[in-house]
């Protein structure tokens, strides 16, 4: 009965609220793991499920030290699941919403300053297709602020380098155009004349391929596949541990307000349905305000 409704539950976030497939996928692993969860605890679905049975998933999430952040999004992710059970007449019992989401207290995201994201894009290789491929795509991060899934999803006819822009499928199936600064039109232009053509040869249906950026197997690259390349870059640099694909897209953030750039402009950029996600950005620049504030005044 639980796969029934998992699949009527995983049909409504993909029809009717246009859900990215990362967020299809992270949904149903968080539920499957509350389904197991049910089960070794022999809580019939969903006749008995209550609101101290949530109580009792989320303390065992917590001794098993897993992070506040973690713990609500699988919180809202039963949440969400429990609430269309309810509209489809499937579950009387709505106790379950008086479970209070884990406080969280304010994380501000890693970033790289201006130099450190100079030094990792000069990193590849750019006498090999992969080191033209690497540059291009951590070119194309910096110069767009573009997520990681937005930017392997990428296939050739979403970029126009001629207008220094591309098309991007972001969270909720949103589209949106992004800019493409003009160092990294030209990283991808040779990657797209030296790198992607031999990257190609090595699929033999490769005629048929549209992605933007391979992999060794001439197919697409995967999230884990820039993850990985990222990685690499960041330790031949020697380069803060902790930094991620996902912090070239704070970098880029950063930096623009650095600059003066408006706060719904970046939004726009970022793909950002709520100013209030971006805003916090503001809060890392107020602190190198400060950082700055304190090194220089004679009286700080």
């Amino acid at each position: 009965m639980m796969v029934d409704f998992l699949g009527s539950f995983i049909a409504y976030l993909q029809l009717e609220k246009n859900a990215s497939p990362h967020t299809v996928r992270n949904y149903a692993e968080d539920l499957a793991q509350f389904f197991s969860f049910l089960e070794a605890e022999g809580i019939p679905f969903p006749f008995e499920l209550d609101y101290l049975a949530i109580r009792h998933y989320l303390a065992m999430l917590q001794q098993q030290n897993y992070e506040r952040r973690t713990i609500a999004r699988k919180l809202s992710a039963i949440r969400s699941f429990l609430r269309h059970l309810n509209r489809e007449g499937h579950l009387k019992d709505t106790s379950w919403s008086i479970v209070s989401t884990p406080r969280q207290g304010k994380k501000l995201p890693r970033f790289l300053f201006v130099e450190e994201v100079f030094r990792l894009l000069s990193a590849p290789d750019i006498a090999t297709p992969a080191g033209l491929r690497d540059v291009a795509i951590l070119e194309a991060l910096y110069a767009s602020g573009i997520r990681v899934s937005e930017l392997v999803s990428l296939d050739l006819h979403a970029m126009d380098l001629n207008r220094g822009e591309f098309i991007v499928m972001g969270k909720g199936s949103r589209e949106r155009v992004v800019p493409l600064g003009s160092f990294a039109r030209r990283s991808v232009q040779a990657y797209l004349v030296g790198g992607r053509p031999e990257l190609l040869r090595r699929n033999k249906d490769g005629s048929g391929e549209k992605a933007l950026w391979l992999n060794k197997y001439g197919t697409r690259l995967s999230d884990r596949g820039v993850r990985r390349l990222t990685e690499k870059y960041i330790r031949q640099v020697s380069l803060t541990k902790g930094i991620s694909p996902h912090s070239i897209r704070h970098s880029f953030a950063t930096h623009l307000l650095n600059a003066g750039a408006d706060l719904r402009a970046v939004q726009e950029f970022l793909g950002h349905v709520n100013i209030s996600t971006t805003q916090i950005y503001t809060h890392i620049t107020r602190d190198q305000l400060k950082e700055t504030y304190c090194a220089a005044h004679p009286r700080a």
